[in-house]
């Protein structure tokens, strides 16, 4: 068995050489780029459907067009309601050339809480894939403000109709993409990204001499992660400006990714509790997975028996695990395969270091750096950080402290430079790669007629890294059913929001100033852990 869980940088293959960096920085300029330079390489490919560069630069142009014909202009939103689909994708970045911002909606949310975004972004157009015109026309129909809902293949219909002609592009640092994040408030924040957020960074300097940086010219990545997401949405991105070709799945399934492995893809982003999924599946100990150069992998660190299960199945992987946040556009530090090995590090439980051209500091209460393995809130500055929270001007303002991007998690830097979670200022629960907030969930189970108090916290899953759970407090004469509370949410919350378990109590813990103590919640569930993070 190998000592370190990496293979080294593979070389081009023969007659290939590695893609050509430049200083484009918008989908515009990639787009024509790869068109003259790739034409007949495929861009986007999903099940039978595909588009070559040169098809992704002139069905753009139509796309422009039925756009324009809409009445749509720089700046105004449309949104997608839907999985990952190469439609979603074509389309987005055709609005990205014009600066038409596009807003994919996590498709397992609700209707209200699809409405609340579509209100929020203002949004005129809303494109429903297969199987979500109901949920689409529902949520459209609690807005007093008419929204236009199309169906995904009446779009591609509309498009294919509609003419080629000149556009103007925009800026790199017009919007192109808003993202939702959960919030600490109860409802969600639009994360506004640029051009520039988008691309920048791989033109950073020291980028090129990062052999994970390097892309080979037939390189192919699975995309299978949620489009609504930055580890979804961002990957494709990154295919895009590397002129590789993208299969994209509907959603993450082990068969999907074992086959889309037999399709020949070099690269993929996975939670670390998918990840488990695909190396434990029956069909794992047939597979060549011989193509696979990377595994990114984020949203929580990877289990040291975990890697090495994965090391055994996919020995010639590099594994690279990514730190970041929607609010940075993605990954802003990185553990390289260097410091992955399968004896297990003291490395492997820290983020890494930042990626070049990104900055890391934590920062005390007082707004001082700190000293070495001193906790503080750890900041980042970085032309990845996004221009602003979406009608949030003091949000926006709160998050961003002189060009840093405050993350709301508690670290600590060692020595060498390695950067390490200990826990979430803000009280965010990540399960299975799921951002989930305490005060969404706490406000939907409010709702319910006997319940007088509820604190929701997480706890450790072996499986999802952690599980969101919640301690209520009955009303004057009720009888709380856990049962029926959990019903409740479910009515009101995606799923994986909604508490798997229910605690009872006479009340809550507070402190002096009568603010509840998640905290003396958590204790127990997390005794005997160093870190209060799975």
């Amino acid at each position: 068995m190998r000592d370190t869980a990496r293979s080294g940088p593979k070389q081009a293959r023969t007659g290939e050489g590695l893609t050509i960096r430049t200083e484009a920085i918008s989908f515009d300029a990639f787009i024509r780029q790869w068109a003259r330079e790739r034409p007949d390489c495929t861009a986007l490919e999903q099940g039978d459907r595909s588009l070559t560069f040169a098809e992704l630069d002139a069905h753009g142009r139509q796309a422009i067009t039925f756009l324009k014909q809409l009445g749509l202009k720089p700046g105004d939103r449309i949104a997608w309601l839907g999985k990952n689909s190469l439609t979603y994708f074509s389309l987005f970045y055709a609005a990205a050339r014009v600066g038409i911002v596009s807003v994919p909606i996590g498709w397992r949310l609700t209707a209200p809480e699809i409405a609340f975004i579509l209100k929020d972004t203002g949004a005129s157009l809303l494109v429903a894939d297969k199987d979500f015109g109901t949920i689409a026309r529902e949520a459209t129909g609690m807005l007093s403000a008419s929204v236009m809902v199309m169906g995904a293949d009446e779009v591609v219909t509309a498009i294919a109709e509609s003419p080629s002609e000149n556009f103007s592009p925009c800026l790199p640092d017009h919007p192109v993409l808003q993202l939702y994040t959960s919030g600490t408030t109860g409802h969600p924040k639009g994360v506004v990204l640029s051009n520039r957020n988008l691309f920048s960074l791989r033109t950073s300097a020291g980028w090129d001499l990062q052999p994970w940086a390097n892309w080979d010219q037939n390189e192919t990545v699975l995309i299978c992660m949620p489009c609504a997401h930055i580890g979804g949405s961002g990957l494709c991105i990154n295919a895009l400006a590397n002129g590789a070709r993208a299969i994209i799945q509907r959603e993450f399934s082990p068969e999907g990714v074992l086959d889309a492995l037999g399709a020949g893809i070099t690269r993929l982003f996975i939670v670390p509790a998918a990840l488990r999924l695909v190396i434990h599946h029956p069909r794992a100990a047939t597979t060549d997975f011989s193509s696979l150069r990377y595994i990114y992998y984020g949203a929580s660190p990877i289990p040291l028996e975990l890697l090495r299960d994965a090391v055994r199945t996919m020995p010639g992987a590099g594994f690279l695990q990514c730190y970041g946040m929607t609010e940075t556009t993605g990954t802003v530090a990185m553990l390289t395969p260097d410091d992955h090995t399968i004896e297990g590090n003291r490395r492997m439980r820290s983020i890494g270091k930042a990626v070049p051209g990104a900055e890391l500091k934590v920062v005390s209460a007082e707004g001082a750096e700190t000293a070495v393995g001193e906790t503080g809130e750890l900041w980042v500055r970085s032309p990845s950080n996004m221009l602003e929270y979406w009608n949030l001007p003091d949000e926006t303002q709160a998050a961003m402290a002189g060009g840093w991007m405050r993350t709301g998690d508690a670290a600590y830097r060692d020595e060498d430079g390695y950067f390490y979670i200990q826990d979430r200022i803000k009280d965010m629960i990540i399960s299975g790669g799921e951002n989930v907030y305490p005060a969404e969930v706490e406000s939907a189970i409010y709702g319910h007629p006997d319940v007088a108090e509820v604190a929701v916290f997480g706890v450790p899953d072996e499986t999802w890294g952690e599980t969101v759970v919640a301690t209520c407090v009955p009303r004057a004469g009720a009888v709380l059913d856990t049962d029926k509370i959990i019903a409740f949410a479910r009515e009101r919350l995606a799923g994986y929001k909604v508490p798997k378990h229910i605690f009872l109590s006479d009340a809550l813990p507070r402190n002096q100033s009568g603010k509840v103590l998640r905290r003396v919640l958590r204790e127990p569930h997390w005794e005997g852990r160093s870190r209060q993070v799975n």
